[in-house]
């Protein structure tokens, strides 16, 4: 339910902050008030785009915040989202002078996809509008899915529609290419058996490089390595000799100076390391062979490896890396030619889809029947006495929506036939038809707050009275905010708010404010007769409200 809504420098809005209440919350105000401004608010911070002209004038940014208690069916996103379900859901919107936005789930950063999300679970709004879009087919079928929730299977439908399409293309494309296909998997597999046969090892190009290197300056190697073991232990002139000497020295004059320690200290690391190293060198000559065999092979080694490399226009070491990839391209060139495979996938895709369309289309005749049931009945009460309503399956071509056309038909009276919507329906007629499914697919509907703007344009009179009892019924279970201009569905609210505005040389703004009794009744009285408010009306307005 949403709690509370605070709004500022928006379009003619300079602050506003609303509480909100359960059940059936009315707002009224003279035209260009900016009644709709607050359901633009709501839309803005629920995810809807937003652009530079929704900030008031001459300010630096508009800012939108919503308070929501948080429904069960919202736990467990927030909690994947790190965000404690216990806490009121608190949302924020900001756009800057600059085109820029910003918005916050309880503080925490978000985009808009994720507004659009919780929006989606949070409020159903129901634009002024919206009876024009029951003339086209594609909104007339979504109605329909939706009033008999059938979303999920419809969305099943046309992802089994896609895979069906992909499979026809995959096959298509293979029999049309066959030729360079084969081609391509003829040039993949003398390649592979080439690299198969040279085998080259993963990091085997560096160690045999340094294989190479070794054995091919093997007679330097043993001549460096001999002179830096005469060098550093020779009997006569060493570097080990020279620093035994010196550690002598410095020990005999230690006596005389402790501060020498640490040069005895560095002298004895220095003859520690030398012989360190005298042994390491006489164990590597030990080691060391001069082997032309071995630096044949090596070399031999490396120049298959090399001119493969430079065949594949690859540097050596990446080989085993391009085996791997042609050994890929090899096992998807395969399937791409195997007719047999391609074939299969597409009988059991296309199976697929006719099966998932077939529950489809049965599960719509049902819910088809149900809604043209409930709205004929809702139009005995919209002055539409005889009236009926249906809803036509029509078999079509296979297609992502399913096997079928769906079409709106009434009859505006008894006795006539059902004729498509779009041909027999009059401007008042499509808006209370569009009121009636709009309040049947409310009540069947889970997110807890429903928002009618002014959907009760093209209706007055004993009408009127029938609409807002059936709104103020909907506020019984949901939470359901109505932007009006009739008296008779004002009078049923809850609560009452009601948007003003006034001029100044600053400019325009709006004000909204919630009406206690007296307040209701002068508002009611000025709906009904206009700008002079006579006590007939006060009258007359005090018996709405008290019926």
């Amino acid at each position: 339910m949403l709690r509370l809504l605070h709004v500022r420098d928006f379009v003619i809005v300079e602050e506003a902050e609303i509480s909100f209440s359960s059940g059936f919350t009315v707002f009224s105000g003279e035209t260009g008030a900016g009644k709709s401004i607050l359901i633009d608010a709501l839309s803005l911070v629920l995810g809807a785009r937003g652009d530079t002209g929704l900030l008031r004038a001459d300010s630096e940014r508009a800012e939108i915040t919503a308070v929501f208690e948080t429904p069960i069916t919202l736990h467990e996103w927030l909690r994947e989202r790190d965000l404690d379900p216990a806490d009121d859901l608190i949302l924020r919107r900001i756009i800057d002078n600059q085109g820029r936005s910003k918005a916050y789930i309880n503080g925490v950063p978000a985009n808009l996809g994720m507004l659009r999300e919780l929006g989606s679970q949070l409020v159903d709004i129901h634009g002024q509008h919206a009876h024009q879009g029951l003339l086209t087919a594609s909104n007339q079928r979504d109605m329909l899915d939706q009033q008999g929730r059938l979303t999920d299977l419809a969305r099943e439908t046309r992802e089994a529609w896609q895979v069906w399409r992909k499979a026809e293309e995959e096959l298509e494309t293979a029999r049309r290419n066959a030729a360079s296909i084969q081609e391509r998997r003829d040039t993949l597999i003398w390649q592979l058996e080439e690299l198969d046969k040279l085998a080259p090892r993963p990091g085997e190009w560096e160690q045999i490089s340094n294989e190479q290197s070794r054995l091919a300056h093997g007679q330097t190697l043993l001549e460096g390595c001999g002179r830096a073991v005469a060098l550093l232990d020779d009997d006569s002139g060493s570097a080990i000799q020279a620093l035994n000497t010196a550690a002598q020295q410095i020990g005999q004059l230690l006596r005389h100076d402790a501060e020498l320690q640490t040069v005895l200290d560095a002298l004895e690391s220095a003859r520690i390391s030398a012989s360190e190293a005298v042994s390491d060198l006489n164990s590597y000559l030990d080691r060391l062979e001069l082997d032309p065999d071995a630096l044949a092979r090596a070399e031999r080694r490396v120049n298959e490896l090399f001119e493969a490399a430079r065949k594949y226009h690859v540097e050596p070491e990446e080989l085993p890396a391009l085996q791997e990839t042609l050994a890929g391209q090899l096992a998807e060139t395969e399937q791409a030619t195997d007719l047999g495979a391609l074939e299969t996938r597409l009988a059991t895709a296309k199976d697929t889809y006719h099966a998932v369309a077939t529950r489809l289309g049965k599960a719509r005749s049902k819910a088809a029947k149900r809604l043209a049931a409930d709205v004929t009945a809702a139009m005995q009460e919209l002055a539409m006495e005889g009236g009926a309503f249906e809803i036509v399956l029509e078999p079509s071509a296979p297609g992502p929506h399913g096997m079928e056309t769906v079409e709106f038909r009434v009859a505006g009276h008894a006795g006539t036939t059902p004729r498509p919507l779009a041909k027999v329906a009059s401007g008042g007629e499509l808006a209370r038809l569009s009121l009636a499914l709009s309040v049947i697919a409310s009540q069947a509907a889970q997110v807890p707050t429903l928002i009618f703007d002014e959907v009760d344009t093209g209706i007055g009179g004993a009408v009127a009275e029938v609409v807002g009892r059936l709104l103020h019924q909907l506020g019984s279970r949901h939470q359901v905010l109505c932007v009006t201009h009739l008296p008779q569905v004002a009078a049923r609210g809850n609560h009452h708010f009601q948007v003003s505005k006034s001029s100044s040389d600053s400019g325009t703004l709006s004000d909204i404010r919630p009406l206690d009794e007296q307040g209701r009744v002068d508002e009611i009285a000025r709906m009904l007769g206009g700008m002079t408010i006579t006590d007939t009306t006060r009258r007359h307005a005090s018996e709405m409200l008290a019926g």
